[in-house]
């Protein structure tokens, strides 16, 4: 195989951003490992207080990701995330106003690989979330799995990640204060496996949990579309029925998160690697659905809203995508 190499006068820039973006990937696929084995590497050296104290402090600390996160504006705020924004490029459209006196649910789809869209638009300031809708504040729900993890725990949280279960979100929908945007990758690790170029299956058809949750929170639903998400990654063909796709639900199922055998380029090369494409990221904010706060909705009501929500999240991905190069013939499907 020929290897495609970057040019030796790539500009300043351009390099930052890849740098970026690099550091990116790596606290998405490394760091959690890595945090890991460096906890329980200081117990057996000098430093074994670090892991010690820390270990008090998780215990004390240890309900804040359930209680809202611990959210650190000025990290958020960081050039890296303007250089990782740059590096595709991403932008945040927004389609109508959304009044900070209500709460908010959005559902964000596609899932993608790694989510890159949801992250720089609603754990950073890089896209102008802020400006866009001001009064606003993000939550981007991730699995719980990684607020079980020393170190990475404060880390993510400091971007306003909370884990991805109903009581953390059903809090900040209930007890945070009025503008609290709770933002739900709907078809979750499951919906990674079909992130191939070209797809736009959404996996949505029996996800009920976050309309229930919306409804008893009297939260608004928007419907978020993310187009190009599924275009910076190339993905080892799984159709269903395939061992491949076999072995991958299974591990799912037992670990909870997916294992996408995903590839794209590298860093001083463009021909293989674990670095995205640089290809476009637009992320369409909708409408938002007036929701009646009902604490114990009927299954008719239940899927009469989502129904709702399934013909508006359509409408938006039909109203938009002639803008980004989606063919007229091409639609979503609801799996």
């Amino acid at each position: 195989m020929k290897i495609d190499f970057a040019p030796v006068d790539v500009p300043l820039q351009r390099r930052l951003q890849t740098l970026s973006v690099l550091q990116w990937v790596f606290s998405f696929l490394g760091l959690a490992p890595t945090c890991i084995f460096l906890f329980f590497f200081l117990l057996f050296t000098r430093f074994w207080l670090i892991s010690v104290l820390y270990a008090v402090w998780w215990y004390y600390d240890y309900d804040t990701p359930t209680r809202g996160g611990r959210r650190v504006p000025f990290l958020c705020g960081l050039k890296v995330w303007e250089h990782m924004r740059d590096y595709f490029p991403i932008k945040l459209v927004k389609t109508a106003d959304l009044d900070p006196r209500h709460n908010y649910v959005l559902g964000f789809h596609p899932h993608g690989v790694l989510v890159a869209g949801a992250f720089t638009n609603f754990c950073s300031y890089a896209t102008g979330f802020k400006q866009l809708f001001p009064g606003l504040t993000s939550y981007l729900l991730m699995l719980p799995l990684w607020f079980r993890t020393p170190f990475f725990r404060d880390y993510i949280m400091c971007a306003g990640l909370i884990p991805s279960d109903k009581e953390s979100a059903a809090y900040v929908l209930r007890h945070r204060r009025a503008g609290s945007a709770v933002v739900i990758a709907v078809g979750g690790a499951p919906e990674a496996l079909d992130a191939h170029p070209g797809s736009f299956n959404v996996l949505l058809a029996n996800k009920k949990g976050f309309i229930k949750m919306a409804m008893e929170c009297g939260a608004h639903l928007v419907p978020v579309f993310s187009f190009g998400e599924n275009e910076v990654f190339d993905q080892v063909e799984n159709p269903k029925g395939t061992w491949l796709r076999w072995t991958q639900e299974r591990l799912q199922s037992v670990m909870g998160v997916s294992l996408p055998l995903f590839h794209a380029r590298g860093v001083f090369q463009y021909s293989f690697g674990l670095m995205p494409y640089r290809k476009p990221i637009n992320t369409v904010v909708g409408r938002p659905i007036t929701v009646v706060k009902k604490e114990k909705p009927t299954a008719e009501e239940l899927d009469a809203l989502h129904q709702l929500y399934m013909d508006e999240l359509s409408n938006l991905f039909e109203e938009h995508k002639a803008n980004y190069g989606v063919d007229k013939d091409t639609h979503l499907n609801f799996v």
